[in-house]
């Protein structure tokens, strides 16, 4: 498996790098309100062909891998960008893509890709367990149609996207529907979350819905996949700054009268960090050229997932120590990428449940297959 970027990837990686770049300076301006990430930027990411960027060119799409997808969010992790990519492009629009009916792929997936459609997964639900399992949202079917009753929350962008798509419990059954955010029967209550991007709480009370294709927890567990090694992709971009500063920081900083890099105990504390980020940037990158060769696997997922949870606290908490006060100032950098790991560290299950179910996974396929 080669794990170097060919001229393309790398061309790529650098036209993201330069068009996030032009908003990072006014990141603390364009997320102090709603949405919370600049329509310009996104726009022209649309023109680049980033927001259609997996799709299938048939739905104007670009028909490129999870390798590609991966060094979009590794930018996006590197200066914080807070466009909603990974949602909307690699969750819902992956979803949809995944499962969807060919009429739902024709209608949605071109609007994505221009930029003129923000679509989210609406999953998560206040005190129920991480899975592909929905509880407290039903489904009803009458009259031909189905309706939705019940509360999501919290719903990364919800408050403004134009569609949702909802997991919904039917009889026994967990199903994906299709609903216009806009319609009666939806309310959205909006708020603050503490890596400075927002979320919401939604109510449905009747909302009319239409079923994403015949998709079911199959293609929720795929989409989660998908989302936890783009997911992990960007962790390892906000990790990367974070070791760069700290050692900046550590070079420049004095203290009597010598920089602290002076000091044994605080370069042994860097050098550790380097090497949990070297072994989440192999563990990232191997999961995602799995992804991209051979699909969706869960187990591949959570075992990026749970590296990736404790290297993010790791990292987190000794960039912020080396700082010392500093490090926890709204000014200063350090403490937003702290914020961000710590959210994608309980996004889509913490570092715990991830070690169990690689725990039972390894159970499950045996040692003639581990060893194979």
């Amino acid at each position: 498996m080669d794990f170097t970027y060919d001229k393309e990837q790398t061309a790529l990686r650098d036209a993201v790098r330069g068009i996030l770049g032009e908003s990072a300076g006014n990141r603390e301006k364009i997320t102090s309100s709603e949405p919370g990430w600049d329509r310009e930027v996104w726009g022209g990411l649309a023109e680049m062909g980033l927001l259609g960027l997996p799709f299938d060119e048939t739905y104007d799409g670009a028909g490129a891998t999870a390798t590609e997808v991966g060094i979009v969010a590794q930018e996006i992790g590197r200066i914080l960008a807070p466009e909603p990519f990974i949602d909307v492009v690699v969750g819902a629009g992956e979803l949809i893509a995944d499962a969807g009916t060919d009429e739902q792929k024709q209608d949605l997936l071109p609007k994505i890709a221009s930029g003129e459609l923000i679509a989210v997964i609406a999953h998560n639900e206040a005190r129920a367990p991480h899975g592909t399992v929905a509880y407290g949202v039903t489904a009803t079917s009458a009259d031909g149609g189905w309706t939705l009753d019940g509360v999501k929350e919290p719903v990364r962008h919800g408050g403004v996207a134009d569609v949702l798509i909802v997991s919904a419990k039917d009889g026994d059954a967990t199903r994906l529907f299709v609903v216009d955010a806009t319609a009666d029967g939806v309310t959205r209550t909006t708020y603050a979350t503490p890596d400075d991007g927002y979320a919401a709480r939604i109510v449905f009370a009747g909302a009319a819905a239409t079923p994403l294709g015949d998709a079911g927890e199959a293609a929720l567990a795929a989409a989660f996949t998908r989302l936890q090694t783009a997911y992990g992709a960007e962790a390892l971009g906000a990790m990367e700054v974070s070791v760069e500063t700290t050692v900046g920081y550590l070079k420049t900083r004095k203290q009597f009268g010598v920089t602290l890099s002076k000091f044994q105990a605080l370069t042994f504390r860097a050098a550790d960090m380097y090497t949990s980020l070297e072994l989440a940037r192999s563990i990232s990158l191997w999961a995602t050229m799995a992804l991209a060769e051979n699909g969706p696997d869960a187990l591949v997922a959570s075992r990026l997932q749970a590296e990736i949870g404790r290297t993010a606290r790791h990292i987190s908490q000794e960039s912020i120590q080396l700082h010392g006060g500093i490090g926890v100032t709204a000014e200063y950098s350090i403490g937003h990428y702290a914020a961000r790991l710590t959210v994608l560290e309980r996004t889509l299950g913490t570092e715990a449940y991830h070690v169990a179910q690689v725990a039972d996974g390894i159970a499950d396929r045996g040692i003639v297959e581990l060893l194979h």
